[in-house]
């Protein structure tokens, strides 16, 4: 990151050297081959006309600037082509690489955000039963996408969005009220599209044990409300310790019920309705959101009085607009990609850009065990929930998995494959790489040899190989990842870089036995090294929410 913020500013105070002016399209970026140097631009190509001559001409004149007043830092600048400059940063440049790690606890991180507001809303699972391995998919990259936003400069706040009105709570206040009332000896069918997971007739075995028969004498409404009530409470409990576990953070659990209850809904709809956005047909109430680009208008509330989900929704998201949110990203599992387009509409509607919301799609888990597929159904009760999979293969292992491809990539998770200590398993791979070094400094100090306290530049400067290069450069690029994580909204780039960084420091540690040779100083220079890079993958496991381990 610093190669490219240091180019940036070289070739622009080169440009007004010139007394020319910085061209919008100008573009800094690694070049395809390696040979070419570190970093190319285009920038003597797409300088504005007053600037004169060929773009060759200006290229020259920018070369024979760059060299003049950045020879320290540039070790060759080449002109290419119709007049591309190839920038090749000087040993020393990157060899300061390792200074600024161990000097900056915050390094990479990034000011992109600008202290914005920003709400991560994710998971948000209906409390109709415990979470299984879809919620955590959908847990990590929300968690790991709040910590990469804050290391990139916002503000960020974490919600859980609680459905805890609407058809599926009836439901499940039906499927604990069948269940308590067949404990009680009572033969009545179970309903067709009823909850039928064991935690059901749990729930319902709880509530007879305190209570006895005493629900069959209340009315058929306080009893399925008692039975609402107490099963929310208690899936919820398990969905609070199971992303606490989890080390998925929710500053805020927002009941969707409360906006039902303090007319929060309804006063949204009246808004839309005075600004001529809403409107009564066929005895319902209905969003104009084809006027913002959606494929149709969408009821509200339906001809028998009911609010539609949708309803609740937007009014929800005024709600987060009214807190003051610049950016509002909710997390969605991929199944509800048809819902972005209405949402949006919904925004604007609401008088902002419907780009300061974002979604991110997470696709679905094909759950294996040695490659057989492992059924899952929430309504049957046949899933393998988010605990019992962490409580196999650990949280450190589901997380990294999680993260590990794009979020609206299928995700094959074979439980035998995740719980082998091989370097097949990416999470062990990384993990491993942090390890190692541990394990090397602990070596180091049974020798009797300590971490220079300074890491002075002549000593840094016998790091001269090509895998110093390469892992000094590696690290250099942490910013980006961070920053290309943060602007993409994508948490899988800090795992593609972690898994690049560690490949790169398990060949280093076979290529250069870092203790082993008489020369001291090239090995104290290298245990430097050794810490910048441990530095770097603690930061980004923790990104991530995933442990650095010491040994293993």
């Amino acid at each position: 990151m610093r190669a490219r913020t240091f180019v940036e500013a070289a070739l622009k105070q080169a440009v007004h050297d010139l007394g020319w002016t910085w061209p919008e399209k100008a573009s800094i970026e690694a070049p395809k081959r390696a040979e070419h140097g570190d970093l190319a631009t285009n920038v003597a190509m797409v300088l504005p006309k007053e600037a004169g001559s060929t773009p060759r001409a200006r290229a020259q004149a920018l070369q024979e600037r760059l060299l003049a007043v950045c020879a320290d830092n540039l070790a060759a600048v080449d002109v290419a082509g119709p007049g591309f400059l190839n920038l090749t940063l000087s040993p020393a440049f990157w060899q300061g690489t390792v200074v600024r790690v161990l000097q900056d606890a915050q390094f990479g991180a990034s000011s992109l955000g600008q202290g914005k507001k920003a709400q991560v809303e994710y998971v948000s699972a209906n409390p109709t039963g415990p979470l299984h391995i879809g919620h955590g998919r959908g847990a990590a990259v929300g968690d790991a996408l709040a910590r990469i936003l804050r290391f990139a400069g916002y503000a960020v706040h974490t919600e859980y969005y609680l459905n805890d009105a609407g058809r599926q709570m009836r439901l499940l206040g039906l499927s604990v009220w069948v269940r308590y009332q067949q404990l009680c000896g009572r033969q009545i069918p179970f309903p067709e599209d009823g909850y039928q997971g064991d935690y059901i007739g749990d729930i319902a075995a709880r509530i007879r044990q305190e209570r006895g028969d005493e629900l069959l004498t209340w009315s058929e409404e306080d009893a399925r409300e008692l039975c609402y009530q107490e099963g929310m409470n208690e899936i919820l409990a398990g969905i609070r310790q199971d992303l606490e576990v989890f080390r998925a953070e929710h500053q805020v659990w927002f009941s969707e019920k409360s906006l039902v209850d303090s007319g929060v809904v309804e006063a949204t709809l009246a808004d839309l309705q005075a600004k001529g956005l809403a409107y009564e047909k066929d005895g319902a109430l209905w969003f104009a959101s084809s006027r913002f680009g959606d494929d149709k208008d969408r009821v509200l509330r339906k001809s028998d009085g009911s609010l539609t989900y949708f309803a609740s929704d937007i009014a929800y998201h005024a709600h987060k607009i009214g807190r003051g949110f610049d950016l509002m990203i909710d997390v969605w599992g991929a199944d509800h990609h048809g819902y972005v387009p209405r949402m949006k509409a919904a925004v604007a509607a609401l008088g902002r850009d419907p780009e300061c919301l974002q979604v991110i799609l997470v696709q679905l888990v094909n759950l294996l065990r040695d490659g057989q597929q492992i059924a899952m159904s929430t309504r049957a009760g046949t899933f393998e929930t988010l605990a019992d999979v962490c409580a196999e293969v650990g949280v450190d292992a589901a997380r990294f998995l999680f993260l590990s491809r794009k979020s609206d990539a299928h995700l094959d998770f074979d439980l035998e494959v995740v719980k082998r200590q091989s370097m097949d398993n990416p999470v062990f791979y990384v993990q491993y790489a942090h390890a190692r070094i541990c394990s090397l400094q602990r070596k180091a100090r049974e020798m009797g040899i300590a971490l220079p306290e300074v890491a002075d530049p002549a000593l840094l400067g016998l790091l001269a190989t090509a895998e110093d290069m390469a892992l000094l450069k590696t690290l250099d690029a942490f910013g980006d990842a961070v920053e290309l994580s943060a602007r993409t909204l994508s948490p899988h780039h800090i795992s593609y870089y972690l898994m690049d960084l560690a490949g790169q420091l398990h060949r280093y540690y076979t290529e250069h036995p870092v203790l082993s040779g008489e020369d001291a100083g090239l090995r104290n220079a290298r245990l430097l090294l050794m810490e910048a890079v441990r530095r770097v993958l603690a930061r980004g496991l923790d990104l991530l929410g995933v442990d650095a381990p010491l040994r293993m």
